[in-house]
């Protein structure tokens, strides 16, 4: 973990409430796909954990969405610096993905898939993707990870884009050996019902400190409560106890 000054690149909406971040700095304790940033924006007491999207050697792109004032402020900012703690949480790991690895993000779930994507590819493997959005003005990335080299399946609830449904509607027909997930709880739990493999889920949560020191994103697992901000935000399928 590292706290650093990042100057803001460029801050692009995507659509009409998901922002494209990308800010300059130190990203050398990014060290994983899946692992988050803590931004402090000023007049604001508590920092907003954002997931990482992509990086270089020397950028950080992030995807996000206003839904308070923290978020509404940051997608007004078009130049400036940001005060911005990196290297939080566990990330993805990629051992045992087998050949066959399937990407499912839901919403602003979908950002930290895109960087697993481009790892997963690197290693040979052939990944699918599915994204799951309410409707077709909400629907973001699709061509991104078209372009990586991924199959791409897009879901939308009331069916005016893609597929009709939720995101387990294109999970029945796809040819996996992992699944990465990352999305709103109630996907999550039903992701997790309709998986026939081993695999990972990120779990999206509110989160005081981000770092570990408060307990306030706790979820509870075969072996006790873990801190989504520390020992998460992923876990393992097999860790995971679902509260009712």
């Amino acid at each position: 973990m590292k706290t650093g000054i990042f100057r803001i690149i460029s801050n692009l909406p995507l659509t009409e409430n998901v922002y494209k971040m990308v800010l300059y700095g130190d990203v050398s304790h990014i060290t994983a796909p899946g692992q988050f940033i803590n931004i402090k924006i000023d007049g604001l007491y508590l920092r907003r954990p954002i997931s990482v999207h992509d990086m270089t050697e020397d950028t950080v792109t992030i995807i996000y969405k206003v839904v308070g004032e923290g978020t509404e402020r940051l997608s007004r900012m078009q130049k400036g610096e940001l005060d911005i703690m990196t290297g939080l949480g566990n990330g993805y790991v990629t051992e045992d993905s087998g050949e066959k690895p399937l990407l499912i993000g839901g919403g602003v779930g979908v950002p930290p898939l895109y960087m697993l994507a481009k790892q997963l590819i690197a290693e040979g493997k052939e990944v699918t993707v599915i994204l799951g959005f309410n409707k077709e003005s909400e629907v973001f990335c699709e061509k991104d990870f078209v372009s990586l080299g991924c199959k791409v399946y897009v879901t939308t609830a009331d069916g005016s884009y893609g597929i009709k449904g939720f995101v387990t509607e294109a999970m029945k027909d796809v040819d996996y050996t992992c699944f990465y997930t990352c999305g709103p709880e109630p996907m999550l739990k039903a992701v997790y019902k309709a998986s026939r493999t081993h695999g990972y889920f990120s779990f999206e949560e509110r989160m005081g400190c981000g770092f570990g020191a408060c307990m306030g994103c706790s979820c509870k697992t075969i072996t006790g409560y873990k801190r989504i901000c520390k020992e998460g935000p992923v876990m393992k399928k097999e860790e995971i106890l679902w509260e009712n």
